[in-house]
């Protein structure tokens, strides 16, 4: 993304608020997912974030937590990003 560098910002359950890297979005079956990280470090973290459309028409976005979408969507975002490789 070099330096259009997003960040979006996430609250958890508790409350907290944590900023992740958006690395790369795509789209599937009408979804917009985020591959995210909470750090720049080339061994960084990595989630992947699913966009929640609200009545308010504000960008919501949880955790993926299914495996059989995580698996496929992986494989997506290693095609886009090439170098990548992305284990959970």
């Amino acid at each position: 993304m070099g330096s259009q560098e997003k960040y979006i910002r996430f609250e958890t359950e508790t409350g907290e608020q944590v900023s992740f890297f958006v690395l790369e979005q795509t789209m599937l079956a009408g979804v917009n997912y985020l591959l995210v990280t909470d750090s720049g470090e080339e061994e960084a973290e990595a989630y992947i974030m699913k966009e929640i459309n609200t009545e308010e028409d504000t960008k919501v976005y949880e955790m993926v937590e299914d495996e059989n979408v995580l698996e496929a969507l992986s494989k997506v975002f290693e095609e886009i990003l090439e170098d990548v490789d992305i284990t959970f």
